[in-house]
């Protein structure tokens, strides 16, 4: 599926929950899984939801990393890694393996302006993250706790499939994210999102006019839900 930059913004217009609706016409088998499933720490929970493809990576933190290539130097690799294939925005998908996940904040004041340099729009992550108020502006930070150390923070590998909050994430899929949560959108139906919001919304907006209306009674509920699916 050849897609534009413009097919995702498009997608950034409506919250996350409105997605996932969408997500049940356009990809009925996916209803019970994709999305992420326990609450996050949102840096800005006012901001824009964000839409991009995913960079995945792994992190420890309540160790040292033992390996030869240490500090910020031994990163290159993975900062090439979220610099590399950018034929749009990228959001950062990092899974915390420690035992006690955000343990050490790989997140804060220079990550996230390193990040948003190299193209991403934000992570989200079971991790934790820090300086909240020096934090790169736009950048959109979803994560486990807000933490005050790094710890031992360094990533354990990166590229391959993770698991945030019950979301299973590969590299490269469209990963659609705000304050409620984040969910993957099959590639193969991001230019049908549009239209099954549209959907949707038609099915929601007599439901709502009737709850609203100072008249609302049960046989008015039963009248506008016949045969109109499953609607809340």
């Amino acid at each position: 599926m050849n897609l534009t930059s413009a097919d995702l913004d498009v997608l950034s217009q409506w919250d996350t929950p409105t997605i996932c609706n969408a997500l049940e016409l356009t990809s009925p088998h996916r209803r019970g899984y994709g999305y992420t499933v326990k609450a996050f720490s949102c840096l800005d929970p006012g901001a824009k939801p964000i839409v991009g493809y995913a960079r995945t990576a792994r992190i420890r933190a309540s160790a040292p990393d033992l390996s030869s290539s240490k500090g910020m130097a031994g990163r290159i690799p993975y900062y090439e890694y979220i610099a590399s294939g950018n034929n749009g925005p990228t959001i950062v998908v990092i899974e915390d393996l420690d035992a006690h996940a955000a343990f050490g904040a790989f997140w804060g004041e220079v990550h996230t302006a390193v990040h948003k340099g190299l193209g991403a729009l934000g992570v989200v992550t079971n991790g934790s993250y820090r300086d909240v108020a020096d934090s790169a502006p736009g950048f959109q930070v979803m994560g486990g706790q807000v933490g005050p150390s790094h710890a031992f923070v360094h990533a354990v590998d990166f590229g391959g499939s993770v698991t945030v909050h019950g979301m299973v994430v590969e590299h490269n899929d469209v990963i659609h994210a705000d304050l409620h949560g984040a969910v993957v959108i099959p590639s193969d139906v991001v230019k049908d999102i549009p239209e099954a919001v549209a959907e949707m919304n038609r099915r929601e907006a007599g439901i709502l006019a009737a709850a609203r209306s100072a008249d609302f009674s049960i046989d008015k509920l039963k009248a506008v839900i016949s045969g109109d699916g499953d609607i809340h």
